[in-house]
């Protein structure tokens, strides 16, 4: 069978669909909120649009057929990502964080735990969050370390019939919630074995909104996703019934495997959507603009050459996310590392290219009425989270090459592994307890 790239009929339409919301609903968001003096202010004035996005059917459009949703692959997922990304990154990371967020539940939640918590996020009805909290402050690259390494630090312990949940976690996109009291939805990481590994110390807990004893205790003023949060939080004496373990207690390093590997080729996708949206403006700064000289600047070598050059980059990551995807939907023992290396080149690749791009414009592309800037600031957080890039490549990607077995050519033959050992695709993915986890991936340490 030859090696295709063709969008489906199917697909087609969607992401024309998708890019047609994204302009009516989208395209004012950062003018809007621009002005605003704090991030909380930032995210707050962005309530309208997602709401309106979920409205339109796109949180179910994004969450999968197993779990009651529309989504039918990975690939479907990345088109989604990039229209929206394209146009606001901020409502889009919000969107796609709670993906993220009820993963756990959708992977390896049973079936009761799914009827109580997925359906208020299927109604194409108001404006529901849901988090993933895994990060802490002072950083969680080496949350499943050994003794005496701290590892997660958050804690939950047992205590008349419910789990008690201690602790603190930074960098956790939606975790306030829209008004300071949590997300309709959180899906926490805590050690509930304080003399265990990580192995079969920490599991993921089911908090549902409003957090009792949730405190927010400041949101970072970030550089770029300026109306996205990710605040600090702090959990005293949170209580929980002892059902809302997700799997088994002390299997949340696998449930986080299962949760964060596949978000890995959606960061690449990120990186993609926001290299687009630069080349499409410096390309009609180009064809338009004279600069004082006699012909518009596109004619002279110098510029046609940026062009050419971002594009090119630009091609390759997007034949590099739509292959990771592939090999996730196939369930190709390859999706793994294909994921990682979209992410890494990806996210670098797209601080390069926006940076090249602004060359183009010239020092016009400096100034907040330029898109440029603002494209550049949300492409500097994609090296860093979903993992920085320094650490994937030294947990992840090292960790591969150093495998006996490492074999080189699976990511060009994709072929899918033997039956009895294949991971399935996204809308196979069983209900219960997961299997062998997909590569750990931080938030944002």
């Amino acid at each position: 069978m030859a090696i295709e790239f063709t969008l489906d009929p199917d697909q087609r339409r969607l992401r024309a669909a998708v890019r047609e919301i994204a302009h009516d609903v989208l395209a004012d968001v950062s003018a809007r909120t621009a002005g605003l003096a704090s991030p909380e202010e930032r995210f707050a004035a962005t309530r309208q649009a997602y709401q309106q996005l979920v409205e339109a059917g796109y949180l179910r459009k994004i969450l999968p057929e197993s779990a009651g949703g529309e989504l039918r692959s990975t690939l479907d997922l990345a088109l989604i990502a990039e229209e929206l990304t394209a146009v606001d990154a901020s409502v889009a990371l919000t969107l796609f964080a709670v993906t993220l967020g009820l993963a756990p539940v959708v992977h390896a939640g049973t079936a009761a735990q799914q009827r109580a918590h997925l359906a208020r996020f299927l109604i194409p009805a108001g404006a529901p969050l849901a988090a993933f909290a895994l990060s802490e402050p002072g950083g969680s690259a080496n949350f499943d370390a050994p003794p005496p390494a701290e590892g997660v630090r958050t804690t939950a312990v047992r205590d008349a019939g419910d789990w008690v949940i201690t602790g603190a976690k930074k960098w956790v996109s939606n975790s306030a919630g829209w008004d300071g009291t949590g997300p309709d939805l959180m899906c926490i990481v805590a050690r509930t074995d304080p003399a265990a590994a990580a192995s079969t110390a920490l599991s993921v807990l089911l908090i549902p909104g409003p957090v009792i004893g949730l405190t927010v205790t400041g949101t970072p003023d970030t550089i770029g996703h300026r109306a996205h949060s990710t605040p600090t939080i702090t959990l005293t004496d949170v209580r929980v019934p002892e059902g809302n373990v997700i799997g088994d207690v002390g299997g949340g390093l696998r449930i986080v495997g299962s949760a964060f590997g596949p978000a890995a080729a959606q960061v690449g996708v990120f990186g993609l959507a926001l290299m687009r949206a630069a080349f499409d403006h410096a390309l009609r700064f180009a064809q338009a603009e004279r600069r004082g000289g006699p012909v518009p600047i596109i004619d002279y070598q110098a510029v046609g050459y940026a062009l050419a050059s971002a594009k090119t980059r630009i091609e390759a990551v997007r034949s590099l996310t739509w292959r990771a995807c592939h090999a996730l939907d196939t369930g190709s023992p390859a999706g793994h590392e294909l994921a990682l290396h979209a992410k890494v080149f990806g996210s670098e690749t797209a601080v390069a290219v926006i940076t090249d791009l602004m060359q183009v414009v010239g020092v016009d592309s400096y100034a907040h009425e330029q898109p440029l800037g603002r494209l550049l600031q949300d492409a500097l957080a994609l090296p860093l989270f979903g993992g920085s890039n320094l650490g994937l490549r030294r947990r992840q990607l090292h960790a591969m090459l150093r495998e006996p077995g490492y074999d080189a050519d699976a990511t060009v033959c994709l072929a899918p592994p033997p039956l009895h050992a294949r991971v399935r695709p996204l809308s196979a993915v069983p209900r219960g307890p997961v299997a062998d986890p997909l590569p750990v991936v931080d938030q944002q340490s």
